[in-house]
């Protein structure tokens, strides 16, 4: 019994791990969904795209990269390690793949519209403004909502998982808690 304590543990560590880091991602798209982007869709255009280009410049730093990448290796990984539990099993997988449709978004829609931005130059030498601005905003914020939904929604699912995974743990018999607690009254 003493070799499946560490590896039951470390299955719940890594489980437990997929599920902060989807849930750090889908809460940083949730915040550029509900305030970031309302705020800056209050600026003018030069405004605009001169944050939207910071914001996408700092954003590629090791601690964003750490959840974003890791919550998609660790719900892979913990899909392999729950492969002897289907129960379980099937709520990871299903996590895995609705993360990554939305990590598939972020490669092939997001940072595609982002590189466009970057590539638009100094906000103050464009020419026109509003028409950089209009082929990226509202592309951007409809396809982040979706991000957000998307890792909300796998968050949702890693959460099933570990409620599952608790539900299957070994429990010590009744009777065997209260002969311990008997021989330890003599």
């Amino acid at each position: 019994m003493t070799t499946t304590r560490p590896s039951r543990s470390l299955h719940h560590l890594v489980l437990g791990g997929a599920a902060v880091a989807t849930g750090l991602v889908a809460g940083a798209f949730q915040v550029f969904s509900c305030a970031v982007m309302p705020a800056l869709g209050r600026s003018d255009d030069r405004t605009f795209i001169e944050v939207m280009q910071n914001i996408n410049d700092v954003i590629q730093n090791p601690v964003f990269f750490t959840g974003f990448f890791g919550a998609l290796i660790l719900t892979g990984v913990a899909a392999w390690q729950q492969r002897h539990c289907p129960g379980p099993r099937r709520w990871i997988l299903a996590a895995l793949a609705v993360y990554a449709v939305a990590f598939l978004l972020t490669s092939g829609v997001s940072v595609p519209l982002n590189n466009a931005l970057a590539d638009a130059g100094n906000p103050a030498r464009i020419a026109d403004p509003a028409a950089v601005r209009e082929r990226f905003e509202d592309a951007w914020v409809a396809w982040n909502a979706v991000r957000a939904v998307l890792c909300t929604g796998a968050l949702a699912l890693l959460l099933r998982a570990i409620f599952l995974t608790a539900r299957l743990r070994p429990q010590e018999s009744v009777y065997v808690a209260s002969a311990a607690g008997f021989s330890a009254g003599r």
